[in-house]
């Protein structure tokens, strides 16, 4: 198998944040999801996968760099010598480890057996699943297709974060011996919304309104998260004004944050000769200049 640090492209002095990045941002180019019937890109998250898997493990790491295991996690043959079972101090302490009562291949082969009878945990298997804006603000349940066609069921919750893990235990690799099964480990990506943003638990969206909702005010049919509700403008708004729909936001626990609606006034697509004959015979009350502060 590939180098894990070369498959990841990060250097053997990495932080665990920067491999962790590595990982998303290989994971969110070849996962299969988004790439349907390349089997190319199938085989190179699997290495990704597998990489991340041994580099994100502290110890499997440190035991990789020493060259105890290889880039599978196997085990590497480890040479022995009749010195590692001497009984005294010193290269000169030792004698064969038998006497003529038994053989040295009893010794290794209980080695062997100790070592096939330890208890070893399962690996942990990365996955990522692409959900949209509004299922990560509301939660939803989810089917995950692993690369070996495999099916992993989620729900998510509510307020789900870009980037956050979700952990299915015992999902991962089998455990050796009497060691317990790995888990699963699913990073969450949000695909973006086509008008709703999000800044913490609040929603943010630019509201289009015309010039006579504007001047007069009046109720007009807003989108939330949760669905349409009636949003009261105020008589003489601005385009850039903000105006606060409490509770529409996102939840966190039994809190929830609120949406916040920045007005945009929006002319007619086409000229209007009745909105341009009463504008000319308008004159303002107000002789303040809407640019005297950028042009002080």
């Amino acid at each position: 198998m590939k180098d894990p640090y070369e498959v990841l492209g990060v250097a053997r002095t990495a932080s665990e944040d920067d491999i962790r990045k590595a990982y998303r941002r290989l994971a969110k180019k070849l996962h299969p999801d988004l790439n349907p019937g390349a089997k190319e890109a199938e085989e190179n998250f699997k290495e990704v996968s597998n990489a991340y898997d041994l580099l994100s493990d502290a110890e499997r790491r440190r035991r990789y760099d020493n060259g105890e295991i290889d880039a599978s996690g196997a085990e590497r043959p480890q040479r022995q010598y009749y010195r590692d079972f001497a009984d005294g101090q010193g290269a000169g302490a030792y004698r064969p480890a038998f006497d003529g009562s038994g053989d040295a291949a009893d010794i290794f082969a209980e080695l062997f057996a100790r070592q096939a009878r330890a208890a070893r945990r399962g690996r942990d298997y990365h996955y990522t699943l692409a959900i949209d804006f509004l299922d990560a603000v509301n939660g939803a349940s989810h089917r995950l297709t692993t690369p070996d066609g495999a099916t992993l069921d989620l729900s998510i919750p509510a307020g789900i974060n870009d980037g956050q893990v979700l952990r299915l235990r015992g999902k991962g690799g089998p455990g050796s011996g009497d060691g317990e099964p790995g888990d699963a480990l699913v990073t969450i990506s949000v695909r973006p919304h086509r008008f709703f943003t999000r800044e913490g638990n609040d929603i943010r969206i630019d509201l289009p309104v015309t010039l006579k909702e504007a001047v007069l005010g009046g109720k007009v049919e807003t989108p939330t998260p949760t669905g349409k509700v009636m949003l009261s403008i105020p008589k003489g708004s601005n385009s850039g004004s903000i105006l606060r729909l409490k509770g529409k936001g996102v939840a966190h626990g039994s809190i929830r944050g609120d949406q916040l609606v920045r007005l945009k006034i929006v002319l007619p697509p086409e000229p209007d000769a009745e909105l341009e004959a009463l504008l000319s015979k308008w004159t303002p009350t107000s002789i303040d200049n809407p640019r005297k502060d950028m042009l002080s």
